[in-house]
């Protein structure tokens, strides 16, 4: 049986990788190789290389093609990818990582310490919109020889390692894109990467292929000889695919979570919620503090205590969630702040508020209305915005509702800021400077980034404890200023948390090997295999 290797990181200490048992493989599960796996993405990506773009539909796509240096298993532990080993220097100020030897990029290409080189400093710290921040501090990489890069740091950078691996920190293919410009580089549609699997086909709108890469580097893997992304932008269509066998994998909860609870009773399918834990994903409310009615807190109060969390939770999301207390999730329990001001639902507070900050009611019982923006990733979001309405309706706020495909609602919230409120979510990630800080740190205003500051949010206050947070020494003084981050962002509130949701992978019985690390949902399927048919139908005594 195969093993995969768990690392350690202890500063000035050379990291040795230890043998684990794949979870839960035992000598009856034995793996299977070949067959092709049908999985569902939705929406459609819009580019298929997850260094210029961390939308999850990209992501689902672009982890099979590009490695990291590193992945995570079920506590979060990292442990090697294109990275063997690594060593944190006793200051903190530089992390040396050690390649694995013999990889190839798709294209027979040598996959060397350059290409790490020229992917930190031209695309991870320059365009990346998460890796930007984190490598703030980040002075240059030194590539000694094709098998070593060292990342060299003014002040420690805590955060990086729990976020290289594939989504977090892919790799590019040095020769592929340097002297190009790399956010409109052909080959972010055409990837070449190192992964476990190769780029076919994009057919829009229809379906994208991936191949077995027969030279990758971990043998053996992987054991799938195919699969195909089906793009099936119906929720209707999502479940019975899923439930006739025509497709055997989805994540990111695919289907509504009443049709998920429908499914699993009927046997056909399975879901799992593990996988998930690298993300922690949270549903939030941005507010455009350029709206002449947002940009009183007192309105943004408001409009928190009419907000019925815990009804959302129920109707909307099936319990598959919990309802939010701070931005930064209870998961991220050393960083999470349970004493941040809280604006429990109370109609009465809320059009007092109103009342307060000088909208009245009108004749018609109106006191303004806002136009809401959601995230056009399926019927949960608008459901959300549907519900926000019926919400806000009670205290006197007419709310429009507005959709549209995920480029143009990018371009609208990000880029060019022409809306009132938008619903979406972020992965916090197990750090709260990954995914969160981004949502408030002022220099991302305006740039046409997804998932950063869109709220046009600028508290010089917040931008120094952000980054001071980037290169603190101690995780003890990034814990303090994390809940200091809390304090202030929880009372101003430019973004409103709603809800810690609780993703679910739709799967066939037949699928296995894919809950074994806790990045999956946002990792390869290199482990993945399909229990062969005939051993499905004799299990069942047909």
């Amino acid at each position: 049986m195969r093993h995969r290797l768990i690392v350690s990181m202890i500063p000035g200490l050379l990291l040795t990788a230890l043998p684990l048992l794949a979870a839960g493989q035992t000598a009856a599960q034995t793996p299977k190789s070949g067959g092709t796996l049908v999985a569902i993405v939705q929406p459609e990506p819009v580019t298929l290389t997850g260094a210029v773009n961390t939308a999850q539909p990209t992501s689902l796509i672009a982890t099979n093609v590009y490695d990291g240096l590193l992945s995570y298993d079920n506590d979060l532990k990292p442990h090697g990818q294109l990275a063997e080993s690594w060593e944190v220097s006793r200051d903190g100020l530089a992390i040396t990582f050690h390649l694995r030897r013999g990889v190839k990029w798709h294209d027979g290409k040598p996959f060397t310490s350059a290409d790490v080189k020229w992917s930190v400093e031209n695309v991870w710290k320059t365009i990346h919109p998460r890796n930007k921040a984190i490598l703030v501090n980040l002075t240059q990489v030194d590539a000694p020889d094709a098998n070593t890069a060292i990342f060299r740091f003014t002040k420690p950078s805590l955060a990086l390692l729990s976020t290289l691996n594939s989504w977090g920190a892919p790799v590019l293919p040095k020769h592929l894109y340097e002297g190009t410009d790399v956010l409109n580089n052909p080959n972010n549609n055409k990837p070449v990467g190192t992964g476990p699997f190769v780029f076919k086909e994009w057919s829009r709108g229809n379906y994208i292929t991936l191949e077995r890469n027969p030279n990758y580097w971990e043998k053996g893997k992987p054991y799938l000889d195919k699969i195909i992304f089906k793009v099936v932008p119906d929720a209707g269509a999502r479940a019975a695919t899923l439930e006739n066998g025509d497709a055997q994998y989805a994540v990111f909860s695919p289907v509504p979570p009443k049709e998920a609870q429908r499914l699993a009773d009927s046997g056909k399918v399975k879901v799992e919620t593990n996988g998930y834990q690298w993300s922690s994903p949270v549903l939030y409310l941005d507010y455009n503090l350029g709206n002449k009615y947002l940009k009183d807190v007192r309105v943004r109060r408001a409009i928190a205590h009419a907000a019925n969390l815990e009804g959302l939770n129920k109707v909307v999301w099936y319990g598959y969630g919990k309802p939010s207390v701070s931005i930064v999730p209870t998961t991220l329990s050393q960083f999470f702040d349970n004493t941040v001001p809280r604006y429990p639902y109370d109609t009465r507070k809320a059009e007092a508020l109103l009342d307060e900050a000088g909208f009245p009611r009108g004749a018609d019982g109106v006191r303004f209305t806002i136009s809401n923006d959601y995230l056009p990733y399926g019927d949960d979001y608008r459901r959300t915005a549907e519900y926000l309405k019926q919400s806000l309706k009670r205290v006197g706020i007419d709310v429009n509702i507005r959709s549209q495909d995920t480029a143009a609602f990018t371009k609208r919230v990000y880029g060019d800021r022409d809306f009132d409120t938008a619903i979406t979510w972020n992965a916090s990630f197990p750090d709260p400077q990954i995914g969160l800080t981004r949502m408030y740190w002022s220099g991302w205003v305006g740039k046409n980034i997804p998932w950063t500051n869109s709220s046009g949010y600028n508290n010089p206050e917040v931008d120094r404890v952000i980054e001071q947070a980037q290169g603190a020494a101690t995780q003890a003084e990034r814990i303090a200023l994390f809940k200091k981050f809390q304090q202030i962002t929880q009372t101003e509130l430019p973004t409103l948390p709603l809800i810690e949701l609780h993703f679910f992978t739709v799967h066939s019985p037949r699928l296995k090997g894919i809950t074994q690390d806790g990045d999956q949902s946002q990792g390869s399927l290199k482990n993945a295999w399909l229990e062969p048919v005939n051993a499905n139908l004799a299990k069942a005594g047909q």
